[in-house]
């Protein structure tokens, strides 16, 4: 961390000096004493070079102020052609703001302007920016497409000297639609203003940077230079609790979903906290129940909600009074996992474990950021408390083992390596349309040398660009029409797409009710739930019934109410990686009890171990549950356990994915799960033997409505399935069996 300096403070450093002097002034201002190692090995990278550039550092390492300050100090010294000179993309809004007070504070003393651009900033300062258009841009990918749909005549007059485009999270960005979205608009934006840009990746050290570098600057990774942080990292103190519900099916009083509330209400209130409860519902649930918990111990109410469905007014709020008050438990989504800056958090509680390592990692690297402060992560997990005639899967407790096996990656600095580049032909179709609307029309050539010979969609060839554009074109779709010159133009329904606002966004955004009270918007809902008057829901932390709906406007009107549900945002879900599943195995196997573990939770893992050994789990991998049923351990990861289901249930089986597990039942053949797992061993993989089906309901992204299934299939191979892994997975599994 930063140190404040005193009257024996040592001469400002090398690297300092070569700040330029209203840079340095803003940190003699601040009362550094001295820099982060991450930040003058920054300067001079910067400085001396022209490389793109890579800066990797944990939460709160320094990153943002390690690119700032040296290419604001290069901009003073030669300033540019005209446009803005520095160009900050994030992938959330609440980042955009919480950088502008920042940049604006840093810039005061110079001649750059900052301007903050997304869908809340009013048209005013959007218009300012383009009057004159210089200094710093604080911009999300969405609000990058829109320019260039309605401004794309414009972008290389904006753009013509930029100096370097600086990409906050790029490990939030690495293998998902809005990552190859935002690589698809630097490359057009290089494209517009004729020559490179220097960009500057910000991001959490992970464990293959190779893959990193070819994100950050596609088919030319080894011109990309690498910094990682020296710092050394700080002391984890760890506890993993269970809680067991007795029922099958979730009880009125929620009973250990309780017994957690009462743990968190005990341990962590009148301090900062962060809660990541999973769902917007569970997010509801406790927040109120903690809520209700306050008012009868008459204390103050210092746990609330944060997720996406929250008006922006509420979210700002609460991230405030967390930087500020110092007593609040913020219970929320994922929407608090990035770099939004906070402050300094106490202990960060997970309920349940996350899906990935790299996303607990960067959840846990909001706490121990004092100097001295231990990081503290308590990891809540409800299981079913089982007899000896529950279900083998029951009695493995999964998601306890799970936790487990993350605790133990976490602590060997293991986390997700970037997915291989998958074919991503939704985004590809939207980009098509973005194209030619910041065009006018394009001819198919140029087209295909933007978005794939030079741009993201480098693994799309042109016989397989043709086909897009002709399911694109065909009279059912009508996206796209071709003039009489071959000039690729908008379509009927391809204008109207375009001109909706949520075009500018590449994920599906379902449209929603705004929920009112009092006259004042507190937030949004879903349109796909149902709403009735009378109805009584928990929102924003408190309870509420529904007084009036009103369809046609899209508003629901509440009142306080004494009861309520959460309203039923829906679950979470994710891809599990093979280490993860891997871990899990050797958790089960091993004999140590880890001594971060609450009595409960040990119990529980001794009696999973128990249920590994009397199944043989150790060296069988196909179990009999029932006469046409079985279960198979597969030890894989999401990917691969989910494409082996999709196969056997082309091969007459029903198959019902768990992490690194298969429940399989014969439905429409007489054929064994060794037989059926025996042909696959045997056989060369191809898209027919998947569950077409099942596959359709993998491909669900915002523009795969309108492709063939032949495209969708073959999207999925690089994406959602892996087809060629099957004859090896097959094959470890019979193999298990046979030398038991």
């Amino acid at each position: 961390m930063n140190s404040h300096p005193s009257s024996s403070s040592t001469s400002p450093s090398a690297a300092f000096d070569r700040l330029a002097e209203p840079v340095r002034r803003w940190i003699w201002d601040k009362g550094w004493g001295e820099l982060h190692d991450i930040q003058e090995r920054a300067i001079f990278t910067l400085l001396d070079g022209e490389s793109d550039l890579i800066i990797a550092a944990p939460t709160a390492g320094g990153k943002t102020e390690a690119a700032f300050l040296p290419l604001i100090s290069s901009v003073l010294a030669a300033p540019g052609e005209g446009g803005f000179d520095l160009v900050y993309v994030a992938p959330l809004k609440a980042l955009i703001n919480d950088q502008l007070g920042r940049m604006e504070d840093l810039c005061k003393q110079t001649d750059l302007p900052v301007y903050p651009w997304h869908g809340d900033i009013s048209q005013g300062v959007k218009s300012r920016a383009r009057a004159n258009p210089k200094g710093v841009l604080l911009i999300t990918p969405e609000s990058l497409e829109a320019l260039f749909v309605l401004r794309g005549l414009q972008i290389p007059s904006l753009f013509m000297g930029t100096r370097a485009i600086i990409i906050d999270e790029l490990h939030a960005l690495l293998d998902n639609e809005r990552g190859v979205h935002l690589r698809s608009l630097l490359s057009r934006l290089e494209h517009a203003v004729g020559r490179q840009i220097r960009r500057v990746g910000l991001s959490a050290t992970l464990s293959d940077m190779e893959a990193v570098r070819e994100y950050l600057r596609p088919g030319n990774p080894e011109a990309v230079d690498i910094l990682e942080s020296g710092a050394t990292g700080v002391e984890l103190r760890v506890q993993i609790r269970s809680y067991t519900d007795g029922d099958d099916t979730e009880s009125e009083d929620d009973s250990a979903k309780r017994e957690v509330t009462k743990h968190l209400f005990s341990r962590l209130r009148g301090k900062p906290n962060l809660v990541f409860a999973g769902s917007r519902q569970n997010v509801e649930w406790y927040a109120d129940a903690l809520r209700e918990m306050s008012e009868k111990a008459k204390v103050p109410v210092d746990f609330l909600p944060h997720h996406a469905n929250l008006s922006r007014e509420h979210r700002t709020e609460l991230e405030r009074s967390l930087k500020t008050r110092r007593t609040t438990t913020a219970i929320c989504t994922s929407t608090l996992e990035l770099g939004i800056d906070i402050g300094d958090i106490e202990c960060v509680a997970q309920i349940g474990p996350p899906f990935s390592v790299a996303s607990l990692r960067q959840r846990l690297g909001r706490s121990g950021r004092r100097p001295g402060q231990p990081a503290v992560l308590r990891i809540y997990a409800i299981e079913r408390e089982t007899q000896a005639d529950s279900h083998p899967l029951d009695r493995l407790h999964l998601d306890l083992v799970r936790s487990i096996a993350m605790v133990e990656l976490l602590r060997e600095k293991w986390c997700e390596p970037p997915a291989p580049q998958a074919l991503h032909l939704s985004t590809l179709c939207h980009q098509v349309l973005s194209v030619i609307a910041e065009r006018g029309g394009v001819n198919a050539g140029p087209l295909y040398d933007v978005l794939c010979r030079t741009g993201p969609f480098k693994k799309v060839n042109p016989a397989m660009f043709a086909r897009i554009l002709r399911d694109l074109g065909s009279a059912e779709t009508a996206l796209i029409e071709q003039a009489p010159d071959g000039t690729l133009l908008l379509g009927p329904r391809g204008e109207k797409l375009v001109e909706h606002y949520s075009f500018y966004a590449v994920f599906e955004s379902a449209e929603e009710f705004r929920v009112v009270a009092r006259g004042k918007q507190i937030g949004s809902l879903p349109a796909t739930n149902v709403f009735v008057p009378d109805m009584t829901i928990i929102f924003s932390g408190r309870r509420w019934r529904i007084t009036q709906v009103h369809n046609e406007d899209r508003v629901i009107e509440v009142s306080e109410d004494r009861t309520g549900r959460p309203p039923p945002f829906g679950g979470t879900t994710g891809q599990v990686h093979d280490r993860i599943v891997e871990k899990m195995r050797e958790v089960l196997y091993e004999k140590q009890i880890p001594t971060y573990l609450d009595t409960i939770a040990a119990r529980l893992l001794e009696g999973a171990r128990s249920e590994f050994w009397r199944l043989n789990l150790d060296s069988h991998s196909i179990c009999s549950v029932g006469d046409k049923s079985a279960l198979v351990a597969t030890w894989a990861g999401t990917v691969k356990t989910t494409t082996l289901a999709l196969w056997l249930s082309n091969a007459g089986y029903t198959a019902v994915v768990h992490h690194g597990f298969l429940e399989v039942e014969r439905k429409s053949t007489d054929l064994s799960v060794e037989s059926a797992l025996r042909d696959i061993a045997e056989t060369t993989p191809d898209l027919s033997r998947v569950s077409r089906s099942g596959l359709e309901q993998c491909m669900s992204e915002k523009f795969h409505r309108y492709l063939s299934s032949d495209l969708l299939y073959e999207d999925a191979v690089t994406s959602v399935v892996d087809l060629a892994a099957m004859p090896q997975l097959a094959e470890s599994i019979i193999g298990a069996n046979c030398n038991s």
